[in-house]
């Protein structure tokens, strides 16, 4: 499985990075309400941090930030989705028992170990980048009083002067 198809049906729902279930449904080859129902016969493996159902809104918000929603009728289901948190997307692979759902999950697994990975080294990069802004702030405001004081000599040079010229007077004779 491609990891960036992974990616594009991973969001950001409650500062959680979750998978929707018709995402992980497609996924899998499988009917969305067969997901759900395998869910529900389950139920006791899913406590809160491992899914939850989206309300009317965030529903409504996740839909608009596509830019085309395919139209027909059954596209979109009229029951609100399920978001599984990465360990929900752990746990359907003991509820669903099929090969391609196995393969699907390391995938997916691999995917947000990628994400959290990435996330690490960028917060890690930036806090390391906070620190090196703190020590050359006193190397920048040094540079920006040089550079200053640069500007102010090359505009007084560029002045024209003020007083008797030598080498423009003219010697008359006499």
């Amino acid at each position: 499985m491609n990891e960036q198809t992974i990616q594009e049906k991973i969001h950001t729902i409650r500062g959680l990075k979750v998978m929707m279930d018709y995402d992980l449904a497609e996924l899998y080859e499988t009917e969305t309400r067969i997901l759900k129902q395998s869910v529900r016969r389950n139920i006791n493996r899913f406590p809160i941090d491992f899914m939850f159902m989206l309300t009317k809104e965030e529903y409504s918000f996740l839909r608009s930030q596509f830019v085309i929603l395919e139209g027909g009728k059954g596209r979109h289901s009229k029951f609100l989705p399920f978001a599984f948190t990465e360990q929900g997307v752990a746990m359907l692979s003991s509820v669903i028992h099929s090969e391609k759902a196995v393969a699907i999950n390391i995938s997916i697994m691999r995917t947000f170990v990628n994400i959290r990975q990435y996330a690490l080294s960028y917060q890690e990069l930036n806090e390391k980048l906070k620190e090196l802004d703190g020590k050359f702030s006193d190397v920048y405001a040094v540079i920006n009083f040089l550079l200053e004081k640069d500007k102010k000599q090359q505009n007084q040079d560029t002045r024209q002067k003020i007083g008797f010229n030598t080498k423009s007077s003219v010697i008359l004779p006499g």
